[in-house]
């Protein structure tokens, strides 16, 4: 009676955990089995941030030769990788780390300005130096999307700070893909996004695979 009482509360608790776990916690589970499976190689270039890297599933294939893993988690923000910058960045002990995220943070509120965003990425650009000090990180330049075209300016602001910012970093720089993926109204390219004209297709993410292998390490 009483192993069958302990065995409740075990599960219960387990059950209550479950309920109190914080938002993509289950993705993070999901990369840590994948780890167990799958081994990932040692000090690869980490690509981590929102879906605009989860949903780059073929990655590996625009960049052959060098040692990425993704650990991008669709709908995350600055906040998120923050949280969990123990869980999916440190752990692999990466020789580089190329990140693309703050989209969502201006998506999911009204109130939040390219200040608070500029500021999100500077705690995270922080831990990640005080963790890996002689680790070159860059910042992928939050893209223009046809979907949130009324964010746009914030965006712009953001991503001009960043880029600043980052001129006086060591090991560090900016990876502008916001011009490239605009035409010349100044308006983002229909053609490299798909249905949902927020998420690029084959041809957009073509556009920020020449801009971006120049800054990896093989």
């Amino acid at each position: 009676m009483k192993k069958l009482v302990g065995l409740l509360a075990l599960l219960l608790c387990l059950q209550v955990q479950a309920q109190q776990a914080p938002e993509f916690w289950n993705d993070i589970v999901a990369f840590k089995k994948a780890d167990i499976a799958h081994p990932p190689i040692a000090h690869p270039i980490l690509f981590v941030g929102s879906s605009s890297f989860t949903k780059w599933a073929d990655v590996n294939s625009y960049f052959p030769g060098y040692p990425i893993v993704n650990r991008g988690f669709g709908g995350s923000t600055l906040l998120d990788v923050i949280r969990y910058t123990y869980d999916i960045i440190l752990p692999y002990k990466p020789k580089e780390i190329v990140i693309y995220c703050g989209e969502n943070d201006f998506a999911y509120s009204d109130t939040v300005t390219a200040n608070m965003v500029v500021n999100r990425f500077k705690t995270l650009f922080g831990m990640i130096r005080q963790n890996l000090p002689d680790i070159p990180v860059y910042f992928i330049s939050i893209k223009p999307s046809p979907s949130r075209t009324h964010l746009m300016a914030k965006m712009k602001d953001a991503n001009t700070q960043i880029s600043t910012w980052l001129k006086k970093q060591k090991k560090a720089g900016f990876i502008n893909v916001y011009d490239a993926m605009l035409n010349s109204d100044g308006q983002p390219k229909p053609e490299i996004f798909g249905d949902d004209r927020l998420h690029m297709n084959a041809q957009g993410y073509a556009i920020w695979q020449k801009l971006i292998q120049p800054y990896l390490i093989k």
